[in-house]
């Protein structure tokens, strides 16, 4: 951070792909930060323009998987300190107050708040759905993105701190879509795990979902989430199935060959 900058300065990151359905409320949601920066990878549906209306300033870039192309946005802001979110996410007053105070004398380089997914309609309390900590907010000098290509996390070289209040996740638009999005999720990530030298063995594909369920569903009480948050957590258990099942099958493909 420059001497001339005051350390409130704060840049909002955001990387999109047709996500003009979403994206408003989000935008909304920051307008009180300095700069909003949308990183698109070829929106066709109105996106850049949405973005555009809100003041943002938009540049485009072909896909290099999530983690990359996150870290490619933060290389792009003004301001040191960044606040990175997904076009379906929006951030809640409270956490808005708790950003301000935080940012108007930093005693930390980084900060991590919960993340409260929205499910078939209700914001989910308990399971896999909340606490869902995620950090997000970080001088990019002491923090960045990691380059998995799915499932990539901030790695903090300062120490980090909580905040209170909510980002708000609306995970699913339909049962389909979200489907659709774990489906290539899930491929991401048996092929991630494969190239890390890891194993899939018939006693990971059958014991992982369900620990996963007696973990999320039980301990964390995801049953008290109704219907919503079962349906979320047995989702969750398939795609721990499906990824499994994908290196299986890929594990075999190689031995063939």
């Amino acid at each position: 951070m420059t001497q001339r900058e005051p350390l409130s300065s704060l840049s909002v990151v955001l990387i999109t792909l047709n996500a003009a359905t979403q994206l408003e409320a989000c935008l909304q949601s920051v307008v009180f930060a300095d700069e909003i920066v949308v990183v698109d990878s070829g929106s066709t549906d109105g996106t850049i323009e949405l973005a555009q209306r809100y003041g943002a300033r938009v540049i485009e870039q072909d896909w290099l998987g999530f983690g990359p192309q996150k870290q490619f946005a933060v290389e792009q802001a003004a301001h040191n300190w960044v606040l990175c979110l997904d076009a379906d996410e929006r951030v809640s007053p409270a956490l808005q107050a708790s950003i301000k105070a935080a940012l108007h004398t930093p005693a930390f380089g980084a900060y991590r708040f919960a993340r409260c997914n929205r499910f078939l309609g209700r914001y989910l309390r308990h399971g896999e759905g909340y606490p869902d900590w995620n950090l997000r907010l970080f001088n990019r000098h002491q923090a960045r993105w990691s380059a998995d290509v799915v499932h990539e996390h901030v790695l903090a070289d300062c120490v980090t701190a909580t905040l209170p209040g909510d980002l708000l996740h609306d995970s699913a638009e339909t049962i389909a879509g979200y489907l659709q999005k774990q489906n290539r999720y899930t491929s991401l990530a048996a092929g991630a795990a494969l190239a890390a030298g890891k194993r899939a063995t018939p006693l990971k594909l059958l014991f992982s979902p369900l620990l996963r369920f007696v973990k999320f569903y039980g301990v964390r009480r995801g049953f008290l989430d109704g219907l919503p948050g079962f349906i979320h957590i047995v989702i969750g258990c398939f795609n721990s199935f499906s990824k499994y099942a994908k290196m299986i099958e890929q594990q075999k493909k190689e031995v063939r060959s």
